[in-house]
C-alpha cells in the first residue's frame, strides 16, 4: 500500500514508519525536518510545513494518510480540503484527554467529549486547550471526509525514543536503587501503550481499512504503579526500597503530579482517565507485548543514548527526591 505519514518522525512516527516499511509498504513522509529521518531506507521524504507546504505533495496519490501530528481544525481541514481526491483514508492521531472531567471508570469511545469555550479561540493552540482542540479536530475532520476517518486516541505513549521520560523515569530511577519516592500506597491505576504496539495497530487499521474511534492503551485491567516499579526492579536486579509517601503531603510540598511525579494523578479524574475501556480496539485487532519487553527496551534505548547525560521535561530531579524523602523521615519520628 502507499501510505503518507504527516510529521511524527520521533517516537510513535518513526515506529509506524520502520514497521511500515519493513512490512513492504510505499511510504511517503511529509515533515519540516526537524528531527532525523535519513534511517528511513526506502521512504520518500518531503520537507515542508504543513499549514504553508502542501502544495509540495503534488499529484501523489495514497491509499492512506496517518496525521500524527494536528492540534488546531483548520490544520486537518488544511490537509483534508487538499488530499480528499488524493486518498482512501484518513488515520488522525488524537487523544485520550478529549473527554470531559469525570470519575467514571471504564469509559467507552462513546463518553461525553470536551467543548471548546465560546471566548477560547479555535486557531491558537494552549494547553489547557489540548483535549477540547482534537474533539475539534476529529469533528472537523468527520465533516472533510465522511466515512473516510479512523481516529485513534491513544493514552500515554511509552517505550524506546520517548524524549518525555515520563515512563523512563520510573525504570531508570528504580535502577538505581537506594530509597525511591512512591506516592500513595503504589496502587494508583496505569494504563500506558507501547509505541511499537500502536504502531502495529495503526498498520492494521490501514490495511484492513477498519475506520470508527479506538481507545489505544491498556491492558483493559490497568497495572498498578507498583506492579510497574516492582516489575522494573525484578529486571534490573535492583537493591531499590520504595518508600510511599502520602499523596496530600506530596501535594502541600509542592510536587507536580504527572510531570515531576510520572505516571502519578491523584485526583477521581485522573484515575478515571488511566482506567478507560479497550474492548473495541482488543476486538479490532490490538495486541499489548508483556511489560517486561517494553522495560528491557526502554532501558536499552536509555543506555545507548546516555541518558543519564541528558535533560528530560518530566521527573522529579535527585536533589529534590533526597530533600523530600529526609523530611518524610524526619516528619515521622
Amino acid at each position: 500500500m502507499k501510505i503518507l505519514v504527516i510529521g511524527g518522525t520521533r517516537f510513535y512516527g518513526r515506529a509506524f514508519t520502520e514497521l511500515a516499511l519493513s512490512k513492504g509498504h510505499e511510504v511517503t513522509i511529509f515533515h519540516r525536518g526537524e528531527s532525523d529521518s535519513e534511517h528511513f531506507s526506502g521512504a520518500t521524504r518531503i520537507l515542508g510545513d504543513r499549514q504553508d507546504d502542501l502544495e509540495k505533495l503534488g499529484d501523489g496519490s495514497w491509499d492512506a494518510v496517518l496525521d500524527t501530528c494536528a492540534y488546531l481544525p483548520h490544520s486537518v481541514t488544511q490537509v483534508a480540503d487538499y488530499l480528499k481526491d488524493k486518498i482512501e483514508h484518513y488515520v488522525f492521531v488524537s487523544s485520550i484527554s478529549v473527554y470531559t472531567q469525570t470519575d467514571e471508570m471504564n469509559r467507552t469511545e462513546d463518553a461525553e467529549l470536551l467543548t471548546l469555550a465560546e471566548d477560547e479561540p479555535v486557531d491558537e493552540f494552549k494547553g489547557e486547550n489540548y483535549g477540547e482542540l482534537k474533539v475539534l479536530c476529529e469533528q472537523a475532520l468527520n465533516e472533510a471526509l465522511p466515512n473516510k476517518v479512523t481516529h485513534i486516541r491513544p493514552g500515554l505513549i511509552v517505550g524506546p525514543h520517548d524524549a518525555t521520560n515520563r515512563f523512563t523515569y520510573w525504570q531508570t530511577r528504580v535502577r538505581q536503587g537506594g530509597n525511591v519516592l512512591v506516592p500513595g500506597d503504589g496502587h494508583s491505576n496505569v494504563q500506558i501503550i507501547d509505541a511499537r504496539d500502536l504502531a502495529e495497530f495503526t498498520l492494521k487499521v490501514i490495511e484492513n481499512r477498519i475506520f470508527g474511534t479506538f481507545h489505544i492503551t491498556g491492558p483493559q485491567e490497568p497495572y498498578s504503579l507498583q506492579h510497574i516499579l516492582d516489575t522494573a526492579k525484578d529486571i534490573t536486579g535492583s537493591d531499590a526500597n520504595f518508600v510511599h509517601v502520602d499523596e496530600g503531603w506530596l501535594v502541600e510540598n509542592e510536587v507536580t503530579p504527572w510531570m515531576e511525579m510520572p505516571l502519578w494523578i491523584p485526583s477521581p479524574e485522573g484515575q478515571a482517565m488511566m482506567n478507560v475501556d479497550i474492548n473495541r480496539a482488543l476486538d479490532a485487532g490490538l495486541t499489548i507485548r508483556p511489560l517486561e519487553d517494553t522495560i528491557r527496551d526502554t532501558l536499552a534505548w536509555y543506555d545507548e543514548i546516555n541518558g543519564d547525560e541528558k535533560e528530560f521535561p518530566a521527573g522529579m530531579k535527585p536533589e529534590k527526591e533526597t530533600e523530600l524523602l529526609q523530611k518524610w523521615s524526619e516528619k515521622g519520628e
